[in-house]
């Protein structure tokens, strides 16, 4: 079964939407309430001048925080979802891809690239929660899996930037295997003895922090992140139990060896490239694993029309 296909070339009319977006002067912060001015914003890491709090980030904006300027190459698969459940909710499952497609912009749920960071090269992927939640389907299964094997290959640490939902129910037990493809995959980075740091932002949560977000070498969390399995409504109905009020913070998660540290967005570059200064060199000597080392879970197309 095909689970996802290539794309030959992908069109969509974004002009009237990005027009609109550029003549947005001002923004209005949810926390404190405060018209503040757009382009302020955006110089201070898109972090509220006035109070504080953080603005939401998309991939790409997330991609321009931590790498060098001009160091990022997208090597994303060019590949999209199918319906392989012909999954019918509140609308189609074909019809939510193509609305986050022309209301992203990307593909997919997540950018795949090679970068530096302070000069350090690593192979990046980062989640974009917009588009359906930045939910894993057997598409981003199989773009961390690229990424890890492409790490590999180059003998670059792996930085994985979290912002999830979880799993993707439109995609059923499809879906959930990705947590088991994910979690093989990066057997490859420790037997190539590279690191692998995982940033954990709000939120990460369900299928993706049960499986490939909790198993970096290092995971750090950005202040204010949301970091859990299951909501507090549904755990509370499950066990019966009233909830710490600041469950499922980055303080909680800290507390509890979720994650190592809870770091500001303004300090995350320069964090993350000194945990990658502390493993250099990173390792290495060992030959880099068997092509066929993890069996794709699926077949698909690429855009130039020769197997996924």
């Amino acid at each position: 079964m095909a689970l996802f296909r290539g794309k030959r070339y992908f069109k969509v009319d974004l002009e009237e939407r990005r027009a609109g977006e550029e003549d947005t002067l001002w923004l209005k912060c949810k926390a404190c309430g405060q018209l503040v001015y757009k382009k302020r914003v955006e110089q201070n890491k898109n972090i509220c001048p006035r109070c504080g709090e953080y603005f939401f980030l998309t991939a790409r904006e997330r991609i321009k925080l931590l790498v060098d300027e001009g160091s990022f190459e997208d090597i994303s698969r060019p590949i999209v979802a199918t319906d392989p459940l012909h999954f019918v909710g509140p609308k189609p499952y074909a019809q939510s891809l193509k609305e986050a497609q022309e209301r992203t912009g990307l593909l997919n749920e997540i950018i795949v690239g090679t970068a530096t960071i302070e000069g350090l090269p690593v192979v990046l992927a980062v989640m974009d929660f917009r588009f359906i939640g930045g939910s894993m389907g057997s598409v981003m299964g199989e773009q961390i899996r690229h990424a890890i094997r492409k790490a590999v290959e180059l003998r670059r640490p792996f930085v994985l930037v979290s912002s999830t939902g979880g799993a993707r129910m439109q995609e059923g037990i499809l879906s959930l295997m990705q947590m088991a493809k994910t979690a093989s995959a990066r057997h490859l980075l420790e037997e190539a003895r590279l690191p692998f740091i995982s940033v954990m932002t709000y939120p990460t949560t369900a299928g993706v922090e049960a499986s490939i977000a909790s198993l970096g070498d290092v995971t750090i969390a950005e202040r204010g992140a949301l970091i859990g399995f299951a909501g507090p409504r549904v755990i509370k109905e499950t066990i019966g139990q009233e909830l710490p009020p600041d469950f499922q913070t980055d303080k909680f998660a800290l507390e509890r060896g979720i994650v190592d540290a809870v770091v500001r967005r303004e300090d995350l570059k320069g964090e993350i490239a000194r945990i990658l200064r502390f493993f250099v060199p990173f390792g290495g000597g060992r030959p880099s694993p068997d092509e066929n080392a993890i069996p794709s879970l699926s077949m698909g197309e690429r855009r130039d029309g020769r197997d996924a």
